[in-house]
């Protein structure tokens, strides 16, 4: 797990998670700073859709959420059944995808909203860390 003072990383589901060796910390520095206070949770599919319908209204599980907290403090949670199957469905390396959703939710922290400025600076991200999307 991340050994950074300002980046904790939980988790809410059963199992091992086999994610110590993903790039998390220099993500996280590299997109919102070093001096930024993020919280990640990985979790299910049953407090996804919970999170997702009371604060966007969506009556449904999601992927990815991430929450601004302040200018220096966020959360982010990340569903992992919903990644495993978008990764199968899409057809993407299930590491690779997650890193992908990680830089997204960072990106929205930051914020970024959905467009093409938004897309193009995932692509800058994706390239620059070699992951494949």
């Amino acid at each position: 797990m991340p050994n950074d003072e300002k980046f904790s990383i939980t988790k809410t589901i059963k199992g091992n998670l086999a994610i110590s060796r993903l790039p998390f910390i220099n993500l996280k520095n590299k997109i919102v700073g070093k001096n930024y206070n993020l919280s990640l949770v990985f979790i299910g599919d049953k407090l996804s859709k919970k999170l997702n319908k009371k604060y966007r209204k969506k009556d449904k599980k999601a992927n990815a959420l991430s929450f601004p907290l302040t200018n220096n403090d966020g959360e982010i949670f990340i569903n992992i059944s919903e990644t495993r199957r978008q990764s199968r469905i899409g057809k993407y390396n299930f590491n690779d995808f997650l890193k992908y959703l990680f830089i997204h939710s960072l990106l929205h922290l930051k914020g970024y909203k959905h467009s093409s400025k938004m897309e193009s600076e995932e692509q800058r991200i994706l390239r620059k860390f070699r992951i494949k999307k």
